[in-house]
């Protein structure tokens, strides 16, 4: 009879493996943990972390991070990857392939068998407030070709993959983390658009990951993690997908305030899904193995029908162990290098917008040109991206030029922020080193440079020649610099709608 805990993936707290937390996995016989940001310290650290995991789960653990590249990186300290949207921007499948191939190297190195990426979602949606630079592009197509690529690389590294979010987070403009969204769109468009990746990577992804969406065509009463029409029939019957599916975290408002944990974990099950991502409290996680359990008692979930979930689980193990290795200087320092040209290659010029914004391609500033740079003094971690690049950091880009003026606010997004900051006598740079996109009335400032160093969408609010760096890695932030001293060109060019027009690209500038 299979046990509850073989089918729950549960998160856990600090950096290191306690006697009562290692006591709840194996009382409750649980084989799956999910690792996050606060989970990680040292690399000496993750690697005692995860052998400890190993030991108490035993061989068929299942040990879980989300490293997908740009904002959402759990392992800092290794290598940091493009984000998708910059690969998208590079538009080279063997790029994208070497770079899975490195970041499956990275975290098999420190433990971990199984990465919850690529993203597949198409992002059609300039207003969606979670994915955005997650997703390679808003061409179906181009997600398909370069996600598929940078999957067989982190696959051929030994690490599973589990691409998400299925059917597609792309075009909504909530974020389920805070609400239910829903996308009402016609059959056919669904599967022009946001099935399209997941249908034609059935075959090779070992894993898919839910999304916590209502498709009314679909399913008009259940998100699709819960619903059997999605996950059963469409997914299970018509696609023949024999790989695990795993929800999205229980955690997330769009299903914790309307289910529960509880009744979630088993609706979930019963919808098709082999393992429910249970994260939470020690008592949210038992609720959910208690209410599976039950449910097993009671016939409403088969046992088959979790024999079955067992068994994928079981060879996902077996395809994918969970052995940390090597990870020698030489071959991190190769990888490294492979990150920032990647970063560079993606950096991305995008010409003027509206009448109130100079004409032309996005033009570095002269080294002794008075400047008014405006950012942001910090952007804290929102649990699902990391902390956003400092205002001390966006600082440090300009370190090479004479006359600097940085005005550092709260809240870059507010209505004055611009109109206050403004200094006519000098040449005004906009650092938009957060994630939401600005208000209306942005569209009125005066602003000569923007740089979009995170959402790319945000220079539809602004009209400035702008620069997109997809991220803000050190690689990106390096990439951006040598662009502003004029030591480096403008070569990426955008996988999503950001100008009316052509997308422009500077000359190489000497420096002055």
């Amino acid at each position: 009879m299979v046990h509850p805990g073989e089918l729950v993936m549960v998160n856990i707290a600090g950096t290191a493996l306690d006697a009562a937390q290692a006591a709840f996995l194996r009382e409750n016989r649980i084989r799956a943990v999910c690792l996050f940001r606060g989970n990680l310290g040292t690399e000496q650290e993750v690697r005692q972390l995860t052998a400890d995991l190993r030991e108490v789960m035993g061989e068929g653990a299942l040990i879980g991070i989300d490293q997908e590249g740009g904002s959402v990186v759990r392992a800092t300290f290794v290598p940091q990857p493009p984000a998708a949207m910059a690969l998208g921007a590079c538009g080279d499948a063997a790029l994208a392939e070497a770079v899975g191939e490195a970041v499956g190297r990275a975290v098999k190195s420190l433990g971990f068998n199984w990465d919850f990426a690529p993203v597949l979602d198409v992002n059609n949606n300039p207003a969606n407030p979670v994915i955005a630079e997650r997703s390679f592009s808003e061409d179906p197509a181009e997600v398909t070709r370069l996600a598929g690529a940078w999957m067989r690389g982190a696959l051929r590294a030994g690490v599973a993959c589990c691409v998400k979010h299925f059917p597609g987070h792309g075009d909504t403009h909530v974020d389920s983390h805070l609400d239910l969204p829903v996308v009402d769109k016609p059959l056919a468009e669904l599967q022009r658009l946001e099935f399209a990746p997941f249908h034609a990577l059935r075959s090779e992804a070992p894993a898919m990951m839910t999304a916590h969406i209502v498709y009314p065509q679909l399913d008009p009463e259940h998100p699709a993690t819960l619903s059997r029409k999605v996950l059963g029939d469409l997914l299970r019957g018509q696609w023949g997908y024999d790989g695990i599916v795993i929800t999205d975290s229980l955690v997330m408002k769009a299903i914790h305030e309307r289910y529960g944990h509880d009744r979630a974990a088993v609706l979930a099950l019963q919808a098709g899904a082999d393992m429910v991502m249970a994260l939470g409290t020690q008592e949210e996680q038992r609720a959910a193995i208690h209410a599976i359990a039950v449910a097993r008692e009671s016939g409403a979930l088969h046992n088959d029908a979790l024999r079955t979930a067992q068994a994928r689980l079981d060879a996902l193990a077996r395809r994918f162990p969970a052995q940390a290795g090597a990870y020698p200087a030489a071959q991190c320092e190769q990888d490294d290098a492979l990150m920032r040209d990647a970063w560079a290659r993606a950096l991305t010029g995008i010409g003027a917008r509206g009448a109130l914004a100079a004409t032309g391609a996005p033009r570095p500033p002269q080294r002794d040109e008075p400047l008014c740079v405006v950012t942001q003094t910090s952007v804290p971690c929102d649990g699902v991206s990391e902390a956003g690049p400092s205002g001390a950091q966006v600082a440090a880009l300009f370190a090479g030029f004479r006359d600097v003026r940085l005005i550092q606010v709260d809240d870059l997004a507010h209505r004055h922020t611009l109109i206050a900051a403004r200094d006519m006598q000098r040449r005004t740079i906009l650092v938009s080193n957060h994630r939401d996109r600005y208000a209306p009335a942005s569209r009125t400032w005066r602003v000569d440079l923007h740089l979009a160093l995170w959402n790319p969408f945000q220079v539809l609010d602004v009209a400035a020649p702008a620069v997109v760096t997809w991220g803000y890695a050190d690689g990106a932030l390096d990439a951006l610099r040598a662009w502003l001293e004029g030591r480096a060109d403008l070569p990426g060019r955008s996988p999503v709608s950001l100008a009316p027009a052509e997308l422009v690209t500077s000359p190489r500038t000497p420096a002055p």
